[in-house]
């Protein structure tokens, strides 16, 4: 697979406060917003040897959006306010701006106290949700001494965080992974600067640190998988239990690792595989012209014209302009090819151009 470009549709959405938030699409098949952990960068994904598989496989069931998280990776930098009521206004702003009418979410890690939110304010938008590594609130049953570790962790970001050598991220990326590679680890401590600089992360993680949206789990009420590694160091295991215990109806896997992160070539990622596929399943609806392997045989020559440039982020106006086109005719030529692709609502748009840009 080629670069990052190749497979996925970069954007920007705006949330609430002002905040410019980047969002990446690619895949196809039903949407799935994924709420993204912290440790993300748009871009260098797609050549990582521990988030890749990640995104080849996901995007190969259902049509995924991602975003990263305000102040981190691509999206607006230097950010003050990471607070819960912010971090649900970005979420708000993707799914709007990805055009998401009904979809699945996947909330990772941290991300899990914004999806609870989101679900509990919109359960119209939601068909399902499901957790990986996360947890309702990150001191929810915290002992004494892990506060205390946790403070030395923001001491160690304070210190060490962008120096040029990796040992201070090193102390993260073997709680991460410690079941990693040499060059998988060398990639954590590189992307750890890369995700974002130490005053972001030391602001975020304390706003973090104190969110909790257990109160809101009873009010929840749609089809919820909870999958966390047993090992977890990073985020314990007992979160998970707390949620598929409190949501419900929750099914609670327990996948066989010691990694926050699990990796490609361990057991627990084919598990997690089978589970999250035959979990987004229901949402799947394939009409017999979607079966088709190559849009050319399903689409006009000039449905894929304006497809193209729609990819390229043209709206209706400029693909009118470019094509000497009425608008009225590149919203009817549109309409067909979502007909077509058996695609229909506030989706149809960015599913047909991730079809196309994965087809490319």
């Amino acid at each position: 697979m080629g670069g990052a470009d190749a497979v996925q549709d970069i954007r920007f959405a705006r949330s609430r406060d002002g905040v410019g938030i980047a969002y990446a699409v690619h895949g196809s098949g039903p949407p799935l917003l994924v709420d993204t952990c912290w440790l993300s960068h748009l871009q260098f994904d797609w050549q990582s040897p521990v988030w890749r598989h990640w995104l080849v496989e996901l995007g190969r069931i259902a049509t995924v959006v991602r975003f990263d998280e305000r102040g981190h990776g691509l999206s607006d930098r230097g950010i003050t306010d990471h607070s819960l009521e912010a971090r649900v206004g970005d979420l708000e702003a993707v799914a709007d701006a990805a055009g998401l009418d009904r979809f699945a979410m996947l909330a990772m890690a941290q991300g899990g106290p914004v999806a609870i939110e989101y679900a509990a304010r919109h359960p119209e938008r939601l068909t399902r949700l499901a957790f990986y590594a996360s947890y309702a609130g990150a001191h929810v049953g915290a002992s004494a001494e892990d506060l205390e570790l946790d403070a030395a962790f923001t001491a160690l970001i304070k210190v060490g965080w962008e120096r040029p050598t990796p040992e201070f991220r090193r102390v993260f990326t073997s709680l991460m992974i410690p079941g990693g590679t040499e060059e998988q680890m060398r990639w954590i401590d590189d992307l750890q600067r890369m995700a974002v600089d130490a005053d972001t992360a030391v602001l975020a993680r304390a706003q973090r640190q104190i969110t909790d949206s257990s109160g809101r789990l009873a009010e929840l009420d749609l089809p919820t998988l909870v999958l966390h590694s047993r090992g977890d160091q990073m985020n314990p295991f007992a979160s998970s239990r707390h949620l598929a215990s409190t949501i419900r109806g929750a099914r609670l896997v327990a996948l066989e690792s010691t990694n926050h992160i699990v990796l490609e070539d361990e057991p627990a990622w084919a598990e997690f595989l089978r589970e999250i596929t035959a979990f987004l399943a229901p949402d799947r609806v394939v009409p017999a012209a979607v079966l088709a392997d190559d849009l050319t045989s399903t689409l006009s020559p000039r449905e894929l014209d304006i497809l193209r440039l729609a990819a390229k982020g043209h709206d209706n106006d400029a693909i009118a302009d470019e094509l000497v086109l009425s608008v009225r005719t590149v919203e009817r030529h549109l309409q067909n090819a979502y007909a077509k692709l058996g695609l229909q609502g506030r989706t149809a748009r960015t599913a047909a151009v991730a079809r196309l840009l994965t087809r490319a």
